[in-house]
């Protein structure tokens, strides 16, 4: 039995996450679908060098791509390498990843990889090049407070990557990344700008009303393959407005028994986000 703070927390927690199940995952992205949103569903779970939790939630994912497709779900997937077997070993990992690319690709979807702390980074984005010549219906998260992201970035551009740009919820060493907001806000802005004037295929993933306007003055000017990207239940004022002006955005929605770690994350990380979601219950 889920103890008082629990069950408090979970009341909370219902406005970034779709619930326990993939079939609450589906009743979430059908009304999110039902207000022009485009969805990206992550079955939450990381960090586990467990064979057959790493196997459970490589076929959850399986699972997930042939309800969407049944549901005439509008939207695609999103999952985090040390979930399907990162932690274990890069072999496992790249084996599940491409069984998951490979269904997505029988229905035409596309597969986002999620970004997660320093440990991954390197061999995220090695499997990430790998991959990419073959498969090229796949994305990458890059994170603007790490330092390395900008040599990353310009290097994926390159070789025709799709990146998601986000500011990053990992806690960090100031040796690895950018501590001050302010830096971390300049480094996006620096990023952003270069996706702009560069990168092919992009995604803005920020709930940082400035950042947001300057991707529109970006977008002015320059024709881009790009859409906004921001969490369930959060700038829920600003994403009808986002809509309506002709950008494509997309809702990422969090669904799973992990759904506790993952919101005590998000508030211990990310102490802002907790501001925009009472802002979002209560506006």
């Amino acid at each position: 039995m889920p103890g008082l703070t629990e069950r408090l927390l979970y009341r909370v927690a219902k406005r970034w996450i779709a619930g326990y199940s993939l079939e609450d995952a589906i009743r979430v992205a059908h009304d999110s679908n039902d207000r022009q949103l485009r969805v990206i569903l992550n079955r939450l779970g990381e960090h586990t060098p467990d064979q057959k939790l790493i196997q459970g939630y490589t076929e959850e994912y399986l699972k997930l791509l042939d309800r969407m497709q049944t549901e005439k779900i509008n939207g695609t997937i999103s999952l985090k390498p040390s979930q399907i077997g990162l932690a274990a070993s890069p072999a496992l990992y790249e084996g599940n990843l491409l069984r998951i690319i490979e269904r997505a690709e029988t229905y035409d979807e596309f597969v986002w990889i999620d970004m997660e702390n320093s440990p991954y980074t390197t061999a995220t984005l090695k499997a990430y090049r790998e991959i990419l010549p073959s498969h090229r219906q796949l994305g990458v998260c890059l994170q603007a407070n790490m330092k390395r992201t900008e040599t990353d970035l310009k290097d994926l551009i390159s070789g025709g990557g799709i990146i998601r740009l986000v500011k990053g919820a990992y806690p960090e060493s100031a040796e690895l990344a950018y501590k001050k907001r302010s830096e971390v806000d300049a480094n996006y802005l620096k990023l952003m700008t270069l996706l702009f004037e560069g990168g092919g295929r992009f995604a803005i993933g920020t709930h940082d009303a400035r950042l947001i306007d300057k991707a529109r003055n970006l977008a002015k000017d320059r024709k881009r393959d790009f859409e906004f990207q921001l969490l369930k239940g959060i700038r829920d004022d600003i994403k009808p407005a986002l809509i309506e002006e002709g950008y494509r955005v997309s809702e990422y929605i969090p669904y799973g028994p992990e759904w506790y770690n993952y919101s005590k994350r998000r508030m211990r990380e990310r102490k802002r986000n907790i501001l925009l979601l009472l802002r979002s219950i209560t506006g």
